[in-house]
């Protein structure tokens, strides 16, 4: 693939931000489908350096437009992510400062906040939020499951809802369609299940290993009921969250075992949302974003929280000859390794950590005529800055209460000369609430005390540390020592950010 890095002697001498030239006139009528996986590492795709897996559809995005190398999650778990990629802003500024919403929680984003599918909706689309959600249900404190899940995706701007409540294998083990639980068992109250026993109150479980085979069907049914309107597909499959469940069909047709037969999985769910806008001949005006939510859980570098989980959840499979799935799932991450598979690449870290494995992820973009097909980009961007991005495109003004930490990056997507980075930095935290700042070429991990209960592996990752990723990007030497001028300059930004409420300039 060919290459746009901007040398450093001509990064200088370029005096313009990007080119003088307008990037495109504001366009209402270009349709957009974000894909966005669970738990897809840097290294899990055959078009990032994978070779124990063939990932052909989502390759094919790559050839037909353009792949990131330093794209970044707005944290390592995913509740932060998606509030991120939904609102433009930072999930640190809100009360979830740790981990990822509980499966009763309520409405995490404020229904009188600008998001993605406000801002579609206001611009005559119509939207669908298909797949995973986890970004919580109804008015609070907790959710009413046998009540309208309203407040819900509908009520932030979605004209349709299908979906996980919040993860695969999450003790709902229910699907939501717009603002109900579906397969309610009349007469009888619903309850969540426990990691002892199922739900009550269902005529029917969810069955794991036809999970993503649904939501896929699902994604399909509604592009092909869009009749010539503008969309906006919010597409996102449970692939390749814990536990693995690949269906049949997709099982021994990779070289990493029951891992790599899951991302199969997600590749052809990917391949059956292009297909159909091919088939529907409007492949050519619509702009696809393929990304994941955080990095790889790469399990010979520990495993935690949802791993364990997921491990300890009973299964409901439709197909389990000779044990195929029960006798793996668990250690389906160390096979794959075993097999010389590299979750995240040669990235240090994994979900839930404060490395680079738990943040770069793939990111690719597709926009035929516009984004210029078969190259890489090398910008730093984050998911935080899909909102900015796409009112650009389509028009509209992010105003001063939205968006907060979200950047217009419209330029590197079309490939445009920059005469310096767009963004001016970019802020992470892992699952316990660790931070680090990323600027240029210096990532800087912020040193907190921790409680006493805390795991001594979060201890550890809040220390002193300072990294090159120039130099270093599998994060092996600490520099903090050696360089006190970058470390003050990036501690004084990152109390800056937090002070003034906002990262992105209005």
């Amino acid at each position: 693939m060919q290459s746009n890095t901007v040398s450093r002697r001509a990064f200088l001498a370029t005096t313009a931000t990007a080119v003088a030239a307008p990037l495109f006139a504001a366009d209402t009528s270009t349709n957009v489908v974000i894909i966005l996986a669970d738990d897809l590492g840097y290294g899990d795709t055959s078009c990032y350096g994978a070779t124990k897996v063939n990932t052909p559809n989502i390759d094919r995005l790559a050839r037909e437009g353009r792949r990131f190398t330093q794209a970044y999650t707005a944290s390592s778990i995913c509740s932060p992510t998606r509030y991120a990629l939904m609102t433009g802003r930072y999930c640190w500024r809100t009360s979830l400062q740790r981990q990822v919403l509980n499966v009763n929680a309520p409405l995490h984003i404020e229904t009188s906040r600008m998001t993605l599918p406000s801002m579609f909706k206001k611009r005559g689309y119509t939207s669908a939020a298909i797949g995973k959600w986890h970004l919580g249900y109804g008015p609070g404190p907790t959710v009413d499951w046998n009540q309208p899940l309203r407040p819900g995706p509908l009520e932030l701007g979605f004209s349709y809802h299908f979906g996980v409540p919040s993860n695969h294998g999450d003790l709902t083990r229910a699907y939501v369609k717009n603002d109900t639980l579906i397969n309610r068992q009349p007469g009888v109250p619903y309850q969540v299940g426990t990691k002892k026993g199922g739900p009550k109150g269902l005529t029917q479980t969810r069955v794991d290993d036809r999970v993503n085979v649904t939501l896929a069907g699902e994604a399909v049914q509604f592009l092909q009921g869009t009749n010539g309107k503008p969309f906006f597909l919010y597409f996102t499959p449970v692939a390749v969250h814990n536990p693995v469940t690949p269906n049949k069909q997709f099982r021994g047709k990779s070289q990493a075992g029951l891992y790599g037969d899951y991302i199969l999985e997600l590749d052809w769910a990917v391949g059956q949302v292009l297909n159909t806008l091919d088939k529907m001949k409007v492949s050519e005006n619509t702009l696809v974003f393929f990304s994941s939510d955080n990095g790889g859980v790469v399990m010979s570098r520990g495993g935690q929280g949802g791993e364990r989980q997921a491990a300890e959840f009973a299964l409901n499979l439709e197909n389990d000859d000779s044990e195929s799935i029960s006798a793996h799932y668990r250690i389906a991450q160390k096979e794959a390794e075993r097999a010389g598979h590299k979750i995240v690449g040669d990235l240090r870290g994994r979900k839930h950590s404060i490395y680079e494995g738990g943040f770069r992820v793939p990111f690719i973009t597709r926009w035929p005529g516009r984004v210029p097909a078969t190259t890489t980009c090398d910008e730093v961007i984050s998911l935080t800055d899909m909102l900015a991005t796409l009112a650009k495109i389509v028009g509209e003004k992010v105003p001063a209460n939205a968006g907060e930490d979200s950047y217009d990056v419209s330029p590197a997507l079309l490939g445009r000369k920059l005469a310096k980075p767009i963004r001016e930095a970019v802020v992470v935290h892992n699952a316990e609430g660790v931070f680090a700042i990323r600027q240029g070429p210096w990532k800087l991990i912020e040193t907190r005390t921790w409680d006493e209960e805390l795991q001594s592996p979060w201890r550890k990752e809040a220390t002193n540390q300072l990294y090159n990723l120039a130099n270093d990007p599998a994060e092996t030497a600490n520099v903090w020592d050696q360089n006190p001028t970058v470390v003050k300059r990036l501690t004084a930004l990152l109390a800056k950010y937090r002070k003034q409420g906002r990262s992105a300039p209005l």
